[in-house]
């Protein structure tokens, strides 16, 4: 009895004084009207001007973290910060539990949340198994042979944009990954430097500028949007310009990686970033009891899928890898790749069958995950060293696409992040028939959504649609007659018709209800374009 009696001493002891990470919440910000007053105190001009754009107004998320409250919280007994975040108000910190929890005695705070739930006491116990995931960089593997880059490209039709010169041009990308080494010198990252296209970076996890360091990740991620080496590796996003920010610790997994990739998120925004481009997924710790469930892959739980729509709710555009989870016991995505509003991207090969490593929906709620697709086998990368190679993962698949994303919005330029985001959808060759393996499938850039119809005059319309019976196209009177090709979404032609100025009606009473994708032929006028039929 007395043996048992110092075991448990022993265990409460333990139990009082371990570390614990949380998020202290606060709520309100007695000071915001003072930075509303003066926006240029916290946001840059060109964050200010995205928003202008799309008519976003500035509100209390934008403001900082209140000073004082960040002051007494840091002054606290064994209270560590760890992160910050002002567009959730609150603080990651660390300390035992009970200094933790005798920072709720503070007025200003809304609320303590543990990231251990068994410690939060009005958190539901959950019955799924947590699982132990000790590589956020979502387990890539490389292969440094010779590799051409041209096929992760045409797969999406990319080419389209790029002859166009429509190549990221005038966008900026904030890639957070786990760091950036050899960029500063390699061969294919040149190109970006001597055009000064990398503007600047932050090491969150070590707390410095010295951002060409750490895991050579985030290096090989860039290098599939801003690489070039001529005949060897051309990027997504070659004209892009980037800011490189750490915030994922390779020697360890907590989810301190999450508050600061919100951190980082807050940053990109202020700094007027257009897109965030992230390979990073979080579902298990090294601490098993800070290991998230499937059940918490519902868009609204995980802190750093709520920063993820929080930046899309700025005029950002966040696109995710859907994790490489797909051949274990729980193949579901991670955070942030369940947030609503993150354009998710799962792995294909050079054929576009699904990797079988490629993470699948849905998410939690039920919602279709991943949203697209892109070439994440076999993926032409450069190293830190500068050598071409082949690479596998989501981590890759995501890149790739966000580089085409930076290309397309270059293209549309007066379009909303929501608007670019269900273009992505709706020129995806799934797009009538998503599912959780493929989402709304592989995107074409060329399609009519694509350059060509925003270059075409405007003197062009098809109407009604969506149709019932028949579709009528109005065209310049210059170009008497046209061939019309209407294709299902597998790229078979099921009518093919010419038409002319004074009969240019096609039925198409014989179609399924769904979509279809039409060609338009006339002496110098080409048009694509996409039918619904109800």
């Amino acid at each position: 009895m007395k043996y048992y009696f110092t075991f448990v001493l022993l265990f409460v002891f333990s139990a009082m004084f371990s570390q614990e990470d949380a998020w202290v919440y606060f709520k309100d910000k007695p000071s915001a009207q003072l930075f509303l007053n003066k926006p240029l105190d916290m946001l840059t001009q060109h964050s200010l001007d995205r928003r202008t754009n799309q008519n976003i107004s500035l509100d209390a998320t934008d403001v900082p973290v209140e000073k004082s409250y960040f002051s007494q919280i840091k002054a606290s007994a064994g209270i560590t910060i760890m992160a910050n975040s002002k567009w959730l108000n609150a603080l990651h910190i660390r300390g035992t539990q009970a200094d933790i929890l005798a920072l709720k005695s503070f007025l200003f705070v809304e609320k303590v949340v543990f990231a251990n739930k068994a410690l939060n006491t009005t958190s539901k116990k959950v019955s799924e198994t947590k699982l132990i995931q000790t590589n956020d960089k979502l387990k890539t593997s490389i292969d440094y042979a010779y590799g051409n880059s041209a096929n992760q490209i045409q797969m999406l039709n990319g080419q389209a944009l790029h002859k166009q010169n429509y190549t990221g041009s005038g966008k900026i990308i904030a890639v957070l990954d786990a760091g950036f080494p050899g960029v500063n010198t390699a061969t294919p990252f040149q190109n970006l430097q001597a055009k000064n296209q990398i503007l600047g970076g932050y090491d969150f996890v070590n707390r410095n500028t010295n951002f060409y360091t750490g895991d050579d990740h985030g290096t090989l991620v860039l290098s599939t949007m801003g690489g070039y080496k001529e005949n060897e590796l051309v990027g997504t996003a070659p004209d892009a310009s980037y800011y490189l920010f750490i915030t994922e610790n390779d020697a360890s997994e907590n989810p301190v990686e999450e508050s600061l990739w919100v951190e980082a998120a807050e940053k990109a925004d202020s700094l007027g970033v257009d897109i965030i481009t992230t390979s990073l997924g979080y579902f298990g710790y090294d601490n098993v009891d800070y290991s998230h469930t499937y059940s918490d892959m519902n868009g609204s739980t995980n802190f750093i899928s709520r920063g993820a729509e929080v930046a899309f709710s700025k005029g950002i555009i966040v696109v995710a890898s859907a994790g490489n989870e797909g051949r274990t016991a729980e193949p579901h995505i991670g955070a942030p790749a369940d947030a609503v509003s993150v354009i998710t991207v799962g792995s294909v090969d050079s054929a576009k069958i699904k990797s079988n490593f490629s993470s699948i929906g849905p998410s939690f709620d039920n919602r279709i995950k991943p949203d697209v697709m892109a070439q994440g086998t076999a993926t032409v990368v450069s190293s830190a060293t500068g050598s071409i190679g082949t690479a596998n993962g989501t981590s890759f698949s995501c890149p790739v696409m966000a580089g085409m994303i930076a290309c397309l919005w270059q293209a549309f330029p007066t379009k909303t992040n929501k608007e670019i985001r269900q273009m992505l959808l709706e020129i995806s060759d799934r797009y009538a028939t998503p599912d959780n393996s493929y989402g709304y499938g592989i995107p074409n850039f060329g399609s009519t959504l694509g350059v060509e119809n925003f270059l075409a005059s405007s003197d062009f319309s098809v109407f009604p649609n969506p149709s019932k019976t028949f579709v009528s196209f109005s065209f310049s009177n210059e170009n008497y007659d046209a061939l019309v090709s209407i294709y299902s979404v597998l790229g078979q032609k099921l009518i093919e018709k010419q038409i002319t100025n004074q009969n240019p009606i096609l039925s198409v009473e014989a179609l399924n209800s769904g979509l279809y994708f039409y060609t338009f032929e006339a002496e110098g006028l080409h048009k694509t374009g996409k039918i619904i039929k109800q």
